[in-house]
């Protein structure tokens, strides 16, 4: 019993996923468990921007206040993130004549043009990166995010009524709600009640494990999306897997950015771990929302991959990725 919560605990943002999935399967196909499940599903999700808020206070708790200004690859990485989007809006204006093709090549758009996961810094506090660092990042990709949505949306769904106000809006929403707000009171924390906040700083991973609840929860209802999915055949798996290389290459190309300013973990995890939260609303209320297969497979893979670095940070003491 040991070795099996010593191997979860190793790998728990894999194990999260796991027992976020496997309690979907069993609060829906069990019978005596479905009512159980229908009255905690919506506890659960309501849960989730509470447990964003409180994993993102404890961690910027330890921020520190000389990281918080820009970097030259804060910029760079945009630069390319946009570079990306506009690549496969040119792919959907090229091959987009099939509405199936285009269907998995919007997927494809979509998990590109994502702003950066409020939640980075968790990860990227694990595995050894600057939590100050892409805490401004954060706030530069969705300020940047607020001019492409509608430049490139109209672009790939000319029926997509999406305005710059309406863009800045939403997203201004979402980084004062998951980012500014929990930043500022950790800030305040530390100017007065520092005892509270050391105290807080004894557990290191509270964060993490917050952060490893929430993932379950994210996992559950990505499952729900794809198995209710009327998108069958070639398509699904395409959805499906398609994000798996969008995943790969935006983690290759960040840290292949990072390594010429020696921050290689802060910039992979900045353009490789993406908020599909916002991803889903867009797909959903822009495009067709059939393509929303494609960001909510994106978190299971991006999460994958951040349990793969946090087993081998742990393992090795470095990553040499």
């Amino acid at each position: 019993m040991k070795r099996l919560l010593a191997i979860m605990r190793q790998n728990a943002l894999i194990t999260a996923m796991v027992v976020g999935c496997l309690g979907y399967e069993l609060f829906t196909r069990v019978e005596v468990l479905a009512p159980m499940g229908d009255s905690m599903g919506p506890l659960m999700i309501d849960w989730l921007p509470i447990g964003l808020f409180l994993l993102l206070y404890f961690t910027f708790c330890k921020i520190k206040i000389s990281e918080l200004r820009p970097r030259t690859w804060h910029f760079v990485i945009q630069i390319v993130r946009t570079l990306l989007a506009a690549f496969m809006v040119l792919m959907i204006y090229l091959f987009g004549d099939d509405p199936e093709r285009k269907l998995v090549l919007e997927g494809m758009f979509i998990c590109f043009i994502c702003p950066t996961a409020a939640a980075v810094v968790v990860v990227a506090e694990k595995l050894g990166g600057s939590i100050g660092s892409l805490t401004i990042f954060t706030i530069i990709a969705n300020v940047v995010t607020m001019v492409i949505i509608p430049t490139f949306f109209p672009l790939v769904e000319r029926e997509a009524n999406i305005t710059f106000m309406m863009a800045m809006l939403m997203l201004l929403r979402n980084v004062f709600v998951v980012l500014v707000a929990p930043l500022a009171l950790a800030l305040l924390s530390r100017r007065f009640v520092p005892r509270f906040v050391q105290y807080v700083n004894q557990y290191k991973n509270i964060g993490f494990y917050i952060w490893c609840v929430n993932l379950a929860i994210i996992s559950g209802v990505t499952l729900r999306n794809i198995v209710h999915s009327t998108v069958s055949g070639w398509v699904l798996w395409c959805l499906l897997i398609t994000p798996l290389f969008v995943c790969l290459i935006q983690f290759a190309i960040g840290k292949a950015i990072g390594r010429h300013w020696n921050d290689s973990i802060s910039a992979g995890q900045a353009l490789g771990q993406k908020n599909t939260v916002v991803g889903l609303w867009l797909t959903l209320t822009f495009l067709n929302p059939l393509a929303a297969v494609a960001p909510g497979a994106y978190v299971l893979w991006q999460n994958l991959v951040n349990g793969w670095q946090i087993w081998y940070k742990e393992k090795h003491g470095k990553l040499i990725w």
